[in-house]
Formats: C-alpha cells, structure tokens, sequence
C-alpha cells in the first residue's frame, strides 16, 4: 500500500505549485528538498539578481539626475547596504515557499536528499517513501567548465556571488548569455570593473541580432569590457587575484572569477536507474506530457526535465508551465501536452531585451513569408517624457498577419511580453492587437502602433482611397 499519492523530489518552483494543487485536491503529499525552500530562483537566481539590478538601476538614476535638473550629489555605494537589500528581497518572499506554510496545507515536508529505491519507491533520511505517483523537480546545479589549474584558483557561480562581504574590485565573468550580462551591468553601475568573457562570436547570441547589438554597445558606454570569440583554456592565480588564460597565451586578469555558463541539472544523487528512469545529461527523458518514457509513475517538471523533441528550457515561469501540464496530466487525467510557442525569455538589462516566439532569423530559417514591422521608442511619447527613448518593438508576421515572433529592446520590454504571449499563444490576428485600447501614454503604445502598420498599405492604397470617395458621395 502505498505511503503517498504524489511524492515530489524538489521544492523550486515547480515542486512547490505541484505540492500545493495536489494537497489542494485532498491529496497525500510528500515533498523532499534537502536545501533551501524555494529553490534556485528565491535564494540564488532571479530574486537576488533582479534586486541587485534595482539597487544598479538607483546608481544610475542618481547619477543621471542632472538631465532632468535634479542636483544630486556624488553617488556613493554602501555594499553592505545593498547586500541587506537583496537578503531583504528573499526574506521578503520566502515565507510563501517555506516549509511551515505547506506543512499547513497539508504537505508531509522532508529536508533531506532523496533518491529512488525502486520505480515507486523513494529513499529519505533513512526511511523508505513508497508512492503512488511522483514528480522529479529536483532543478538544476550551475555549469562549471573543466579548466586547467581552476583546483588551486578561487571561482564563484551565483550559488556564492551574493556572498560576497565586499564588493568585487574587478570582475571577470566567463559567459555572455542574459545571466552574464544582467550581472555584468548590475556590478558595473555598482563600481566594479567588469570584464565580460564569451567564447562565440556574440553575446546573447540566441537573441535577434538588430537588438542585440544596440545592447551591448550599452554595456560598453557604461564600462563593461567585452571579450568576443574568447577561449578561456585555463586559470591561474594572479596579483591581481585571478586570471583566465585565454588560447594563444593571453590573460585576463582579475580579483574575481564568475562562470555564468548556464546551468545542468541535478541528477547524480537521485538513483534513477534504480526506478527505471531513463536520463540523458540534459535531464529526465519525458514525453510532451512531462511523463517519464520508461516509468509511468514517475514525471519530471523545472530544469531537470528534458522532453523528447522539444528540450529544456531553464526558466523559473517554465517551471511553473511544467507544473500546470503535469497537474493536468497527473492529477487530472486529461491530456496535456508542452508548448513552447509563446515562452517568453528576458534579459534584465537596461535596457531590457524580451523574446517571444520566433526571431527573424528563426522565422525564416523555418521557411516563413515574414513581413517585419518596426516601431521605435523615439516615436513613443512616454519613453519621450521619460527621456529614455532607447530601442524599439520589432514584430515578425506572416504574410496573412498571424503573429510569429516579438523582441522588444527598452524599458520594460519585460512587461511587454505579455502582449505578445497572449496574442501568440492564443492564436489570436494581429488586428486583436491593431486594435487594443490602451492608456495613454504608455510605452505597450509602440507594440500595437507596430502591429497597426501591418495594415497601413492596404487602408492607404488607391483602391481603398476611391472606395472611401464613393462613399462619400452617398447622402
């Protein structure tokens, strides 16, 4: 007889919404984490690098104040104060993942690593869990790459980087993805010298490369040093601290080293073999369901899972689609299925960098008729008043005006995203948003000024001009 209906390895996001709907719905819940509430996201990822970046963006405004005829004074970084702003932000959020609010809902919580004993049975501080169903969200660990002499060097990942009781004097960071870059210009505004190391030609070079680029000439205004089709080989220490080899030779010295190389997920300590799941390095092999291929019991959801045909995508509000399709699929029965069409993915730069659904090239790399439609923030009168006109909406539709792609780069492109997410993933024509009334002034204006254009030609065409002259002449 089993001990639980859903066992769930994991407490991130994923683990957490499914613990909740499950316990919601009367059932027996056991929930493993042997680290921290909350995961990955709460205590080292999003929550403390967006706070980060808010105290980043306080610098700056302060000293930009002048343009808007503020006088300010010299701005003057208290770390200890912004470290007690980020801890402050997690402390803020970490009552609703913590163990005592879902012991009250109903959750058996066990803090202690878990791992399987056989394909429905789990293995806890000693005790052997048997279950019903389970779910793996174990999350995932930060990618360490296999340097020459890093055994003898200092390194951090941003497991440790806001443990930092001083602020780094300068910052090498290997790897140019949004998690780099975000840091790079939070520590940069903070006064830090930064040296940003990527070893492709580009940074964020998953990103549409017209806003890509306007970005990274953003960071080097504001002092991040970039290092493009860079080859670290090795580490070594240096007067300095550190120094990244580089192939050829070359160093790059620094007092600190960050690898924001992404991230691989936790699988070594859960024994899968042992329950019959099948893995590969990029996580729990699963269906479109989330399903285990080779366990029936089992499903995988968050940054351990890897379902065939479609891959993981490590982002806190893809944990949270994963949670959905597997309580739909797990606790309701009904078929569910991953889709990935409308994900959105930002970078929290200033300004920022949003993606949802396809980029241009992506577009027609899978053969689509695309028209790109462009608004620019200069054209928009709230980045105007703001004095902050940098970037623009870039839309990529189909030649019948179905919505493929958005990437916006600006100031709150990141809110923006939801706009086009809704307008995608719900199949929706373009006109639904041509014709969205919005307030005014808002910078969201730009993306329907940019999807309204899709029809400028035909409404201003000769044949459209004399159809109105005609009507005209009606009494």
């Amino acid at each position: 007889m089993p001990d639980h209906d859903v066992a769930i390895i994991g407490a991130g996001a994923a683990g957490l919404s499914v613990a909740a709907m499950a316990a919601s719905l009367g059932r027996k819940v056991v929930l493993f984490e042997r680290e921290r509430m909350g995961g990955e996201c709460l205590n080292t990822g999003c929550v403390p690098s967006k706070a980060l970046l808010a105290a980043a963006r306080r610098a700056v405004a302060v000293r930009d104040a002048a343009r808007f005829g503020i006088q300010a004074g010299e701005v003057r970084v208290d770390w200890q104060g912004v470290r007690r702003h980020v801890q402050d932000a997690i402390a803020h959020i970490a009552p609703a993942d913590s163990a005592e609010r879902f012991n009250g809902m109903g959750v058996e919580v066990v803090r202690a690593s878990a791992h399987f004993v056989a394909p429905d049975q789990i293995e806890a501080a000693g005790r052997i869990h048997r279950f019903r169903r389970a779910v793996i969200a174990a999350g995932s660990a930060p990618a360490v790459p296999d340097l020459h002499g890093l055994v003898s060097c200092p390194w951090l990942t941003h497991e440790t980087l806001f443990d930092l009781e001083e602020a780094p004097e300068h910052l090498l960071i290997l790897g140019g993805g949004s998690q780099g870059v975000e840091l790079a210009q939070a520590h940069a505004r903070l006064g830090c010298r930064v040296s940003l190391i990527e070893a492709s030609p580009h940074i964020l070079g998953a990103e549409d490369v017209e806003l890509r680029v306007p970005l990274r000439e953003a960071l080097r205004r504001e002092g991040v040093v970039i290092h493009e089709n860079t080859h670290a080989i090795g580490v070594e220490r240096a007067p300095e601290g550190v120094a990244l080899v580089i192939e050829g030779g070359a160093r790059i010295p620094g007092s600190h080293l960050l690898f924001a190389l992404g991230r691989r997920p936790r699988l070594a300590p859960l024994d899968l073999a042992a329950a019959n799941i099948a893995a590969s390095p990029e996580g729990v092999l699963t269906g479109p369901d989330l399903r285990s291929t080779t366990n029936r019991r089992v499903w995988a959801a968050g940054d351990v899972a890897n379902p065939e045909g479609i891959g993981p995508r490590r982002f806190t509000h893809a944990a949270s689609l994963h949670a959905s399709v597997v309580i739909r699929s797990m606790l309701f029965r009904r078929p569910a299925r991953l889709d990935y069409a409308a994900l959105p993915r930002v970078t929290y730069t200033s300004p920022e960098l949003a993606q949802v659904g396809m980029t241009e090239a992506e577009a027609r790399a899978a053969g689509h008729s695309v028209r790109v439609l462009r608004q620019p923030f200069t054209e928009n009168d709230r980045a105007v008043a703001e004095g902050d006109t940098e970037g623009q909406v870039k839309l990529v539709v189909s030649s019948l005006g179905r919505l493929l792609g958005a990437s916006v780069l600006g100031a709150g492109a990141g809110e923006m995203a939801g706009l086009f997410g809704l307008t995608i993933g719900r199949k929706l024509p373009l006109s639904a948003l041509a014709e969205l009334v919005l307030p005014y002034p808002t910078r969201a204006e730009a993306a329907k000024r940019a999807a309204a254009s899709f029809y400028t030609p035909a409404l201003t065409s000769s044949a459209m001009r004399g159809i109105v002259g005609l009507l005209n002449r009606l009494p």
